[in-house]
Formats: structure tokens, C-alpha cells, sequence
């Protein structure tokens, strides 16, 4: 069984179990069997709505560039009580298996005279974990109505060795991981993008993933980007998206057009007052399959050739799986996306507690190994279910110093 067949399957059970949960609150609270049958077929038929409006039972619409009344009603709702549900179904069978192991011994250890549980105990434990499981509830709630939008403007020295003096506190300003839609939408973007443009950035580059899986939205994810500025000149890498999307030739044009320069397995030199450093861009690339991108062999084999050995070399690499191969090749600094930081972390609780840690061991913030260093930026977009937590959208600017 395929891990996306057994989450499916996980979920329905969920769907189950708050099933019989709001079963079970009807007939506490509502007395009359007549009114309660009422409610509860009303319940149904609005989830029966969502649910198939949202796995597209209903029909299949273009991806919106801008948040229309049916997302707001529809698909945010979908997307907060799916995820809410499932986790809240996760968090209530961890808290079941140690009080049916404490039951079971206290059933087994203890005679019958001192089975008897004190009513209050029993009630304060059901009320602490009924909290607990409603917690994803409210923390879904919070990512979808703040955390997305929630904007952290990051700035990190860069120390460069083979750094020449003319670029000493040369700033670079990294955007990453747009995804258009309805809750990136093209106005949320340009806001974006004065942001950056405020930050007064010598350069910009722009690290993919500028749709979701809908082609159509690539002209006006363009549009939206087309107002970038800086002085040394605007370029950008594409993602597995964009990939997937088929739109890689169409976009590049579309962004040439714009006055952006998509790096494709190429390198230019960023010159200042006769020194210069190498800035290289490649497509996406893994090292193990990843959707429908297979896995490329060898590793940025396509850009060897472009690495210059007395300058300093920075990469533009969606996938931050590149770094490895990047630093042997002698790559000062790699700058990715793609993780979205986790887009759903606890790594304030723990490192290790990030869904993207299933596919990559650099998830957010810096690396560094012997020949090179790595900053994976979090991005702006979401993807999947429209909603942050512990993982703010960020737009990061790096200042480039001697080391």
C-alpha cells in the first residue's frame, strides 16, 4: 500500500470516528429525535457538499488567481476540517492507548472494591482530553487565517572567502516558492513584491515553483512578479511545479519578456568595478524520484563545467537535495526552497517534528559542510492545504562579507 493510499484510508477512518463523536453530542443535546434527525441530516449534507466539491466529484474549475467566494466558502472550510479531523483522530488514538493499558491494569491489579474510579478524576481527564484533541482545530484555524499571511522578512551575513572587496555588503534578496491560486492570490503577490523591493537588495532571485498544477496561471503569476526590481538585475531558477505544470519553456519566455532571466543549467557573472562573482541557476533535480520527476544522474551534472574555482560561486537550486553534490563541487552557497519550511512544524517542540523531513534533511534555515553552505528559504505559498503553522512565509536577504 502506497503511503498516500494508506493517509486516504487513515482519513476515512477519521471521517468515521467524528462521525460517531457528533452522533453521540446530538443525542446528549438534543432531545426530540425528530429535531435531532433534522440537524444531523443537515450536518451530512454539507459535508457531502464539501467533500465532493473539493476531491472534484462536481466537476473540475481553473485554478483562480484571486480568492473567490466559492474558495472562501467552499475550499478553506474543506481544508481546515480535514486536516483539523485527522490530526485530532491521530492525537485521540495516542491518548486512548495508555488509558486502555491504564485501564486494563487497574481492572486486573486491583480488587473489585477499588475499581470504582472517582467521578471527578474521570471527568477532569475527559475534559483535559477533550482540549487536547481539539487543539489541531484551533491551531488549523490560526495557520489559515494568520499563519499564512504572517510575513517574516529575514536578513543573514554571508561569509565568502574568494568574496572581492567591490562586493563587500552586497545584498541579495530571495523570494521562493509563490504557488498561485486563490490563497497566494496575484494582488497578495505584488504586495510581496513591493516588500522586496522595499528591502533595497543589490540583486533578486527568484527560487520556483510559480504555479500550483494549473498551466493557465502562469501568465499572471509573471504578471504579478514583473515589478521586481534590483540593480544588478532580477533572476530565478524553476521548481518541480513548474515541472510538472509542462510550462518550463513557456514561463521562461514569459519571464525573458518581463525583464527576468530564468537560469536553466547556466551561469552568468555579476560584475562591480571589474571583479565579479558566478551565479548559476538549474531546473529541478532530485536524487531520488519525486512525483513525476525522476531521479537525475549524476547530480548537477549539467553545470560542472560552469563552477569557476577562483571566484566565488552561488547556486539557485529548488531542490535543497542538491547541496550535497553542490559543496563537493566547490559551490560557496547554495540558495533553495521548495520545503516550505514544513509548512506545518513543531520544530519549536522538537527538530525532527516537520512533514518535510519525510523527504529531505534540510528543511529551513542554514547548513554547512566542508566546501559549501545552504539557506533554505520557507517561501511565500502553501501547497496542498492553504494554511502555515510554525513555519511563516518568509522573504530572506542575504549580505555577502569577506570570510
Amino acid at each position: 500500500m502506497s503511503l498516500f493510499s494508506a493517509l486516504l484510508s487513515f482519513f476515512f477512518i477519521s471521517q468515521l470516528y467524528w462521525a460517531w463523536q457528533g452522533y453521540r453530542l446530538l443525542w446528549r443535546k438534543v432531545r426530540k429525535p425528530g429535531n435531532r434527525m433534522a440537524i444531523a441530516a443537515v450536518i451530512l449534507s454539507v459535508y457531502l457538499y464539501l467533500l465532493a466539491d473539493n476531491l472534484g466529484y462536481l466537476g473540475r474549475r481553473p485554478t483562480p488567481v484571486h480568492l473567490t467566494l466559492h474558495d472562501a466558502l467552499s475550499s478553506a472550510p474543506f481544508f481546515w476540517w480535514a486536516l483539523s479531523s485527522l490530526l485530532g483522530f491521530l492525537i485521540a488514538v495516542l491518548l486512548a492507548i495508555p488509558r486502555g493499558i491504564a485501564a486494563g491494569i487497574r481492572r486486573f491489579a486491583r480488587p473489585p472494591a477499588d475499581r470504582l474510579e472517582s467521578p471527578g478524576r474521570r471527568h477532569f481527564l475527559e475534559r483535559t482530553a477533550a482540549a487536547v484533541v481539539a487543539t489541531p482545530f484551533v491551531a488549523s484555524a490560526y495557520g489559515l487565517l494568520y499563519g499564512r499571511l504572517n510575513l517574516e522578512t529575514t536578513e543573514h551575513p554571508v561569509r565568502l572567502e574568494r568574496l572581492p572587496r567591490e562586493f563587500e555588503g552586497f545584498r541579495i534578496c530571495q523570494l521562493s516558492d509563490i504557488h498561485i491560486g486563490p490563497f497566494m492570490p496575484a494582488e497578495e503577490i505584488r504586495k510581496y513584491i513591493e516588500i522586496a523591493n522595499s528591502l533595497k537588495a543589490d540583486l533578486m532571485v527568484l527560487t520556483g515553483d510559480f504555479v500550483i498544477f494549473d498551466p493557465n496561471t502562469r501568465q499572471e503569476a509573471v504578471r504579478a512578479l514583473s515589478g521586481a526590481r534590483a540593480p544588478y538585475g532580477v533572476y530565478g531558477c524553476l521548481g518541480n511545479h513548474d515541472a510538472w505544470a509542462r510550462i518550463e519553456d513557456s514561463i521562461t519566455e514569459l519571464f525573458r519578456e518581463a525583464g527576468i532571466r530564468m537560469l536553466r543549467g547556466e551561469a552568468v557573472p555579476v560584475r562591480s568595478g571589474g571583479e565579479w562573482f558566478q551565479l548559476i541557476g538549474v531546473d529541478f533535480q532530485s536524487p531520488r524520484r519525486f512525483g513525476p520527476s525522476p531521479a537525475v544522474y549524476p547530480l548537477l551534472g549539467n553545470i560542472e563545467h560552469l563552477v569557476v574555482h577562483d571566484r566565488p560561486n552561488i547556486l539557485l537550486s529548488h531542490n535543497p537535495d542538491t547541496f550535497d553534490r553542490a559543496a563537493e563541487l566547490g559551490i560557496d552557497l547554495s540558495i533553495a526552497g521548495h520545503t516550505h519550511g514544513g509548512q506545518l512544524a513543531l520544530e519549536f517542540i522538537s527538530p525532527e517534528i516537520a512533514p518535510s523531513r519525510l523527504v529531505t534533511p534540510y528543511v529551513a534555515g542554514w547548513f554547512r559542510k566542508p566546501g559549501g553552505q545552504l539557506y533554505v528559504n520557507r517561501g511565500i505559498g502553501t501547497i496542498g492545504v492553504p494554511i502555515r503553522f510554525g513555519a511563516p512565509p518568509e522573504i530572506t536577504v542575504y549580505r555577502l562579507t569577506r570570510g
